[in-house]
């Protein structure tokens, strides 16, 4: 079994792990360790079977923002918040160096109804988040480019417009969790595991699409 598969196999294990015992509860250094180990070696999986550097650069930022996220204390959210807009950045820039379909009517609906229905969301979330609107904001508008970028993509990259899709549900499903949910209501495990699983199966479906790997 080579190194690659190792990080692979590993990352889908602490993914899966991560998913099952800690995504709905109080996480502790176990759950950091386990979150934050899972997209890193998605990063390594990536990095060892020669992906480009830009796929590399997003995993890593993606796992030093799983870190931040899983870290106490609200302070340590614009810190992951940062990771994850790099992240995207380091997406953007990779999806648009790719092959692209044409400029058909239906990628074009689609881009619209996300990035129209990303901007009406995001407006409608405005008046709960007080002191983070500016980071919000900024966030929300280059996630959405990303999804624009992976939404022209080639069909032979279907994967990872699958995976940027599911990345944007899951940061959706958050934000409700972080932003509209009372303080001292806990966080309820259907949206725990539906955030998680769309997050990190998000992740996986970028970075299997863009290797073309197959078990």
């Amino acid at each position: 079994m080579t190194g690659g598969e190792i990080s692979l196999y590993g990352a889908l294990a602490l993914g899966a792990l991560y998913g099952a015992g800690f995504c709905y509860r109080d996480k502790g250094p176990a759950g950091l360790v386990v979150k934050t180990g899972s997209t890193a070696l998605l990063a390594l999986w990536a990095y060892l079977a020669g992906g480009p550097a830009l796929l590399v650069v997003a995993l890593a930022l993606s796992s030093l923002g799983d870190l931040f996220l899983a870290l106490e204390g609200e302070h340590w959210l614009k810190p992951g918040m940062a990771a994850f807009f790099l992240a995207h950045v380091a997406y953007v820039v990779l999806f648009w160096e790719l092959a692209s379909e044409e400029r058909t009517l239906p990628v074009l609906a689609a881009q619209v109804v996300l990035v129209f229905g990303g901007a009406f969301f995001v407006r409608w979330l405005s008046p709960y988040l007080g002191a983070m609107r500016v980071p919000v904001f900024a966030y929300a508008a280059v996630i959405l480019v990303m999804g624009a970028a992976a939404l022209r993509l080639d069909t032979a990259y279907w994967l990872v417009t699958l995976g940027a899709v599911m990345f944007i549900a899951s940061d959706a499903i958050l934000s409700l969790q972080l932003f509209r949910k009372p303080a001292d209501e806990p966080a309820g495990i259907a949206p725990s595991l539906a955030v998680w699983f769309l997050y990190f199966g998000g992740q996986a479906l970028i970075a299997w699409g863009m290797l073309g790997a197959a078990l």
